[in-house]
């Protein structure tokens, strides 16, 4: 540990915005140069081009600029630059090399004196973080539909800007889209159509860019409260309104915990199943994936997660995307926290085992490195680093720092954490220096073995739960050879959660076809609409060649592109010459209706040359 004097000192120096901290060195997933120039404000004039494919118009930057810099260096991929001007006068500008993954550094160089640029531009048809649908793959298949997804760095395919969570900004934009449809963004949102087809939108929080975001559509809104609604394709909207009942208390239960929501409004767009995550929290409108509209409610434990986003991730941000488990352990661990809180900690105790058994089957398949909660991804694509670890380890490590110093000290320390550094961006290194400067029994911590170590630490929580211990019987008892009328009886699966046939489902060896037909014919998993269900039932299809769940595979697979059930799906396949003939034959009808996010994935599973 640092001495209390010198941590003191360096604390207060943190305490100013870290952009002046991180050099282009320090940046390995951007070409930007902040220290020199970095982006205040931004903003957007955009005309939306479904025939096209393309986004067009112009992008002006309000500049916080060194008096000594003469050059603006920004991340581009894919980008057309027409003109680059600062008032009157057109500016010189190049773009670099193109490399693998990070695109094309575009360098402005600047007037002598002058604090903004305009750059007019295009975007692609096929830039990475925009997807581009027909209205056969909406859900309605009546107006087609865009959305963008930028983290981790692909904002830079539609905008060009400082590609890195290290450099925050506001921004305001002016989105023309055909007067059918409703754009948007991760700002101020309208809650019906005009006539004119034009948006504006303001975000006076300062993000970054990973943040951007876009959706344009058949849009419907209704509210869920004084604070939050909810937008989606209007027949999905009854649903979606349902599933989210709960998203007020949420709210409440979360500032109970941590503080003030920073963001006025907290809404929701349900996205067309083609979006390749579960949610993604950009401020003041997650986008969702439908797969999580169960019709119970069971599985919006994925909301509670991306609100937590809204302290977590949002508000204090990974500098880099070597810090990543500071947005999603301390996320995952906030989730938990609201989940308890709501439902009781029964529940979140079932998410906490689930978590745990997938975060240990993960650690087997990482190379040792990558088992880091502190990673090194320079050279890679961040995207590498979106595993269990961040976000299971993470939060392991966090609820081990609760057990370890009290949840009351811990929650005031959070609560303390989110408030001094609101808005500003935060490295691991320095997130230790303020918990051992600031964190009453800091020194007890074991945090060496599980930020810079691989696997998990012997102190690793313990999580009892007594519900799934009982499904874990069950499963023994059905391996054994009891049948499944009487396992359903004898355990009162009726009751059971979404959580609990997860746990089932996960701790059956490979079945028998027997065992299979067993199991559907008392349980009906080939017919059931629960993705989360459906995804661990096919896992078994798979590994037991079971023929009567093939057609709903192919049906998943086609249907739905979130990344987190298309990977392992196609990776049992191809375990099997088989095996690799169905994947290709499905993936070569499915692959043009993923985002990009998850066809690169897949690409690599199934073969597909790059």
């Amino acid at each position: 540990m640092k001495s209390m004097s010198f941590v003191s000192v360096f604390v207060l120096l943190l305490c100013s915005f870290l952009v002046a901290d991180l050099s282009a060195q320090k940046l390995p997933h951007s070409c930007a140069r902040p220290d020199q120039v970095a982006i205040k404000h931004l903003h957007l004039d955009l005309k939306v081009d479904f025939e096209e494919k393309k986004l067009t118009g112009s992008a002006k930057l309000d500049l916080d600029r060194k008096s000594d810099a003469n050059e603006l260096r920004l991340d581009t991929n894919g980008l057309s630059i027409t003109k680059v001007t600062s008032g009157d006068n057109e500016l010189k500008w190049e773009l670099g090399e193109h490399m693998s993954t990070l695109g094309q550094a575009l360098t402005i160089t600047l007037p002598e004196s002058g604090d903004e640029v305009t750059i007019e531009y295009s975007s692609s048809p096929g830039a990475e973080a925009v997807q581009w649908l027909s209205p056969e793959q909406t859900t309605d298949k009546k107006y087609p539909f865009l959305f963008t997804q930028s983290q981790a760095i692909l904002a830079r395919t539609w905008v060009p800007c400082q590609d890195t969570p290290a450099v925050r900004m506001t921004y305001s934009a002016k989105i023309t889209v055909p007067s059918e449809l409703m754009a948007v963004m991760s700002a101020s949102n309208p809650q019906e159509k005009n006539d004119t087809g034009v948006y504006e939108f303001e975000m006076k929080q300062p993000i970054p860019s990973y943040l951007l975001a876009l959706a344009v559509g058949d849009l419907k809104f209704q509210s869920l409260g004084p604070r939050s609604g909810v937008y989606s394709e209007p027949s999905v909207l009854k649903r979606a309104v349902y599933e989210l009942h709960d998203t007020e208390k949420m709210i409440a239960a979360a500032e109970e915990l941590y503080g003030p929501y920073r963001w006025d409004r907290y809404d929701v767009i349900f996205l067309p199943s083609s979006f390749p995550f579960g949610g993604m929290e950009n401020p003041r409108l997650t986008f969702a994936t439908p797969t999580i509209l169960a019709g119970d409610r069971s599985l919006v434990a994925l909301i509670a997660h991306e609100l937590a986003h809204s302290w977590s991730g949002n508000l204090v941000t990974n500098a880099t995307w070597d810090d990543f488990w500071l947005n999603e352990g301390f996320t995952v661990y906030f989730e938990q926290r609201i989940m308890e809180s709501i439902y009781g900690r029964k529940y979140s105790e079932m998410l906490a085992r689930l978590s745990l058994d997938g975060l240990k089957e993960e650690i087997a398949e990482l190379k040792a490195r990558d088992q880091w909660l502190k990673l090194d991804l320079t050279g890679r694509n961040p995207d590498d680093g979106m595993t269990a670890i961040a976000y299971d380890k993470g939060y392991f490590f966090l609820r081990k720092c609760e057990e370890t110093v009290g949840r009351e000290n811990w929650d005031a320390f959070l609560k303390g954490y989110f408030d001094k550094f609101a808005f500003k961006s935060m490295t691991t290194e320095s997130f230790i220096d303020y918990v051992e400067a600031n964190l009453e029994g800091a020194d007890k911590l074991n945090y060496k073995a599980w930020i810079y170590a691989g696997g998990l630490p012997a102190d690793c929580p313990v999580v009892t739960t007594e519900e799934l211990a009982k499904v874990g019987t069950a499963c023994e008892a059905f391996v054994d050879g009891k049948s499944a009328a009487d396992i359903a009886k004898e355990f009162g699966t009726a009751d059971w959660t979404t959580h609990h046939w997860n746990h089932f489902l996960r701790e059956l060896p490979k079945l028998s076809t027997d065992q299979m037909k067993a199991l559907d014919a008392q349980f009906e998993f080939t017919k059931s609409g629960n993705s989360e269900i459906t995804h661990d039932w096919l896992m078994h299809v798979i590994a037991s060649e079971y023929q009567p769940g093939m057609e709903k595979l192919e049906a998943f697979l086609t249907g739905q592109g979130r990344r987190k059930f298309l990977q392992p799906l196609y990776t049992k396949l191809v375990e099997t010459e088989r095996g690799k003939e169905i994947a290709k034959r499905i993936y070569a009808k499915a692959r043009s209706g993923y985002h990009a996010v998850s066809s690169q994935t897949i690409d690599g599973i199934v073969g597909v040359p790059q």
